[in-house]
């Protein structure tokens, strides 16, 4: 299995990628790091994915900001990693997006999902969006009802552009994610006719996929782990 940064072209920037390419993949998935970036976490799922039977790449999110980022998970760093959020544009999350996508079809995949956690899992129901995205998988994606990057509106309000499948992964514990707000993400996905389910885990909080975390939750990591697998087999191949 082979891994290397590669290069991306996002609209006038060149963003790093951390990519993990599984032998004779025909499928790929975009992976959307958390606040705290491209880090050993973020790898290590990526590289999961290619021993799945992916190709994967994990596109740096912050390169405008702040080249080559990646940190812990101190509240120090927590709130540098916020400080990153806030100041990201949804249409340069897209492009990035995007570049990763155009990368993996250029490596001859022929279907592509996305899979992204905390502010990954925020912009992963933006990638939802984009006409190459055959499904999505977004975990703990906080401010999606509230907020949506560098916009007046809300990531919520573009739910009608979906046109993949959807999954979304939840802790029903999670201080930065209201149970309402699931809610009213799972009624705008109804309304729209988006395909998806929503899973929503007792005893578990924000953060709680990740294994290097204090959240995390090794049940509910690994039931969401086999579904995401089963969603991008069943629509990826």
């Amino acid at each position: 299995m082979p891994t290397q940064v590669v290069p991306l072209t996002s609209g006038e920037i060149t963003v790093p990628a951390y990519y993990a390419g599984a032998v004779e993949a025909s499928s790929g998935v975009v992976v959307l790091q958390e606040i705290f970036g491209v880090n050993a976490h973020i790898r290590d799922v990526t590289e999961r994915f290619a021993r799945a039977g992916y190709s994967a790449i994990a596109p740096a999110l912050y390169q405008r900001q702040v080249p080559d980022f990646e940190t812990g998970y101190s509240p120090d760093d927590i709130e540098i990693g916020r400080r990153y959020k806030v100041r990201t544009q949804a249409d340069e999350l897209l492009q990035d997006v995007q570049a990763a996508v155009d990368y993996l079809k250029q490596q001859g995949m022929q279907k592509i999902g996305c899979v992204g956690f905390c502010f990954g899992g925020h912009v992963a129901y933006l990638a939802a969006t984009l006409p190459d995205m055959a499904a999505t998988a977004s975990f703990y994606g906080a401010g999606i009802v509230t907020w949506c990057p560098g916009d007046v509106g809300t990531t919520l309000a573009r739910t009608p552009e979906i046109s993949g499948e959807l999954y979304g992964f939840f802790g029903k514990e999670d201080a930065s994610i209201p149970a309402m707000e699931v809610d009213q993400i799972e009624a705008a996905l109804q309304l729209n006719g988006v395909p998806h389910q929503l899973f929503r885990y007792s005893g578990a909080g924000h953060g709680f996929f990740c294994d290097r975390r204090d959240s995390y939750r090794p049940e509910a990591a690994a039931d969401a782990w086999e579904r995401v697998l089963t969603l991008f087999a069943r629509t990826l191949g």
